[in-house]
């Protein structure tokens, strides 16, 4: 499969791991729509692409701001590519999905997470104008997870009894 590019460059930042207080912080709004968030989109792009990810919330990357990029497919194989600043999670709802889910922040390990079949996020643009944008199947999945890091929550937490505590000595196995 050919690598996915950011057309318009930016930087790798390194991402931030399970266990970094920056990723059980629930994050700043967005108040400055500028070149500097610009760029910050754009590394948060290169980031998600170096790491084969399908979405990355900037919080991954040490950056305390309410923002997150994707680019992951629906249900009927549609592919979606954007950011979302200010995201609110408005909608997730329909049946509940348990599959097969992963983290950028939590590298190597995949659980059987829930998630609604259904999602809506709204917030703005780079440029502070209005977006929603909504998801089924794998994309909705993508929009909690994210809206969930800039709550200050990893994909974990939505887990339960035996999958919680599963996860819990997977991720205590690989600290030691």
């Amino acid at each position: 499969m050919k690598k996915r590019r950011h057309s318009r460059g930016g930087n790798v930042r390194p991402v931030r791991f399970l266990g970094d207080p920056v990723l059980r912080t629930e994050c700043d709004p967005v108040r400055t729509f500028d070149a500097s968030l610009e760029r910050l989109v754009d590394d948060m792009f290169v980031t998600m692409y170096e790491e084969d990810g399908a979405g990355l919330a900037a919080n991954q990357i040490g950056v305390g701001l309410r923002l997150f990029v994707y680019d992951c497919e629906d249900d009927r194989g549609r592919r979606h590519i954007g950011h979302v600043a200010n995201p609110t999670l408005v909608a997730a709802d329909g049946e509940q999905l348990v599959e097969s889910e992963g983290c950028l922040s939590v590298p190597g390990l995949r659980f059987e997470t829930p998630r609604h079949a259904h999602a809506v996020v709204e917030g703005v643009d780079l440029k502070g104008k209005p977006v929603r944008v909504e998801g089924t199947g794998y994309f909705a999945r993508c929009l909690q997870h994210e809206c969930g890091h800039l709550d200050g929550r990893v994909y974990i937490d939505v887990l339960s009894g035996d999958a919680r505590r599963a996860a819990m000595r997977a991720i205590r196995a690989l600290q030691q």
